[in-house]
């Protein structure tokens, strides 16, 4: 009988602490280890009434684990995949934003037998567009729609003196190709990066983003043409109530990917 594969989770924010209660309650072949967050004290008094409670240790000493989820501000994703990545074992990104001005990571985990797996996230539609990029694709774009408390605090929003919170009308603050979408907006277009990687990359596919205060879900749609189909699909989200950045799907999207792993049965990619 094969033995558990060992996850360990970086943050216990909205993702983070989700995902291991799922986990604490048991999921077959996987058993949760450790985590690690910026506040040790509060990390351990959130899994301490746990069934079995996980060890709480530092980012780096989570690459003991066979698999490694990163749900932690974008800041620490290098010194958390890093490890993961040098120790040889699956590393499970959610700031999937953060990875793409980092793809020497991809060349690292070759070397070390590392595995990268980016879930669907927030996003929907990751296999198809997987199949129409195995043959020609004309053009990728992504229209992420927030409520403007979602998009709050956002580099490009500082950078561009734009005061998301005076926006009154649906307003478009964004438009610009993935690469630059992630660098302005690290917690709101994860999804953009997602669909880059799964797709044509970062600089073929375009990003628009819209404050939008009529919004009450994060609603992100797709448009894809290519010689194989032409795909439109639309998602609306769910704000968490712990940060409207995320989505409520966005920890059960990992958990499916993380169940994945050891299923018998697995449909889709």
């Amino acid at each position: 009988m094969a033995q558990d594969l060992t996850v360990g989770i970086a943050g216990l924010g909205a993702i983070g602490l989700h995902l291991a209660r799922a986990l604490d309650a048991g999921v077959q072949g996987l058993r949760l280890a450790a985590v690690s967050a910026r506040d040790l004290k509060k990390a351990q008094a959130n899994v301490g009434g746990f069934k079995v409670p996980p060890m709480v240790v530092s980012n780096a000493e989570l690459a003991a684990c066979d698999v490694v989820v990163e749900a932690a501000p974008a800041i620490a994703f290098e010194d958390i995949a890093t490890a993961a990545i040098e120790a040889g074992r699956i590393f499970v990104p959610s700031s999937v934003g953060a990875l793409l001005p980092r793809m020497h990571l991809v060349d690292r985990a070759k070397a070390t037998g590392a595995r990268i797996i980016v879930p669907t996230g927030a996003l929907l539609g990751l296999d198809a567009v997987r199949a129409a990029a195995e043959g020609e694709v004309e053009s990728v774009t992504i229209e992420t729609r927030k409520p403007p408390r979602g998009l709050e605090g956002a580099p490009y929003l500082k950078q561009n003196a734009i005061d998301v919170l005076a926006i009154t009308t649906p307003t478009r603050i964004f438009k610009g190709n993935a690469f630059d979408a992630a660098q302005g907006f690290p917690a709101n277009v994860n999804v953009a990066a997602a669909l880059a990687l799964a797709g044509i990359g970062p600089e073929r596919t375009m990003v628009e983003i819209w404050a939008d205060p009529a919004q009450t879900r994060n609603q992100h749609t797709i448009r894809v043409e290519a010689a194989a189909a032409r795909l439109t699909m639309t998602i609306e989200n769910v704000p968490s109530e712990e940060n409207p950045r995320t989505g409520k799907i966005t920890p059960l999207s990992i958990l499916a990917c993380l169940r994945g792993l050891t299923s018998t049965l697995k449909v889709g990619s």
